[in-house]
């Protein structure tokens, strides 16, 4: 895992518990466990939209063609 072994996890953590005591790791791993769960919620969300979007007919797939032949004006008289 990231090249570090068991002893430098150890040396990682006891780091972190000197640094913020053991009553305040719990409310450290339960905000980043929320963190993490909410960045995942919102990468599905936005990938569910997009694939929604891409999915979804939106109308035509290429631009309309324009007519370039001339038009036949009406000469007046009606059949």
């Amino acid at each position: 895992m990231f090249g570090l072994g068991t002893s430098e996890l150890l040396l990682i953590f006891l780091a972190i518990l000197l640094l913020f005591g053991a009553k305040r790791l719990p409310e450290l791993a339960q905000g980043l466990g929320k963190g993490i769960r909410d960045f995942k919620r919102a990468l599905k969300d936005t990938s569910d939209e997009v694939k929604g979007s891409v999915d979804a007919p939106t109308g035509p797939t290429s631009a309309p063609r324009r007519d370039d032949t001339p038009k036949k004006e009406d000469s007046g008289t009606a059949h």
